[in-house]
């Protein structure tokens, strides 16, 4: 039987640091623990192996705070007609074709990406949707440097594998 307020104790510093890195905001973070471990709470026959359960506790961190920052983007949006949004982008001097195209690509990139394993989806989300570094993606999981970079690599490949395979068809 796993005792929650010693996991609790154990990992709770970790998940801050995680919910922190992502949402760059103390409350918002602390929201992040909570519902981690709300959600290990209720998934917690899962468990294969508790040695493992801190690295299992980071990736539901880790997902969690992504939705947080997901959720508290869509409420910053303010609507805005075509003519405005045409106007913002000649002030600004912005190609709005050019963003709407990287836009799409950044799409695609991400759907590609959902196409990979777990733990290449995990290592890549965090490098590249979070900009941590290999080191801090080490800690974050609970992996082993060389494994971070290895599966990094591993991952890359098998995307430009995707692309070409798309750019063929």
């Amino acid at each position: 039987m796993i005792d929650f307020s010693e996991i609790y104790s154990l990992f709770y510093k970790r998940l801050f640091h995680i919910g922190y890195s992502i949402t760059g905001d103390l409350h918002l973070a602390e929201d992040v623990v909570q519902e981690t471990f709300i959600k290990a709470m209720k998934k917690v026959e899962t468990i294969e192996a508790e040695c493992k359960i801190g690295a299992w506790l980071s990736v539901i961190a880790t997902r969690t705070a992504i939705d947080f920052v997901r959720i508290e983007r869509k409420k910053k949006g303010i609507p805005m007609d075509m003519e405005m949004l045409e106007c913002l982008g000649k002030i600004m001097k912005q190609n709005v074709e050019e963003e709407v195209e990287i836009g799409l690509l950044m799409e695609q990139v991400h759907g590609a990406i959902r196409n990979l394993t777990i733990e290449y989806q995990d290592v890549l989300m965090l490098k590249l949707g979070n900009g941590l570094k290999e080191n801090e993606i080490a800690y974050v999981l609970d992996l082993k440097l060389s494994t971070v970079k290895t599966r990094i690599y591993r991952a890359r490949k098998q995307l430009r594998l995707l692309f070409l395979d798309q750019i063929g068809a």
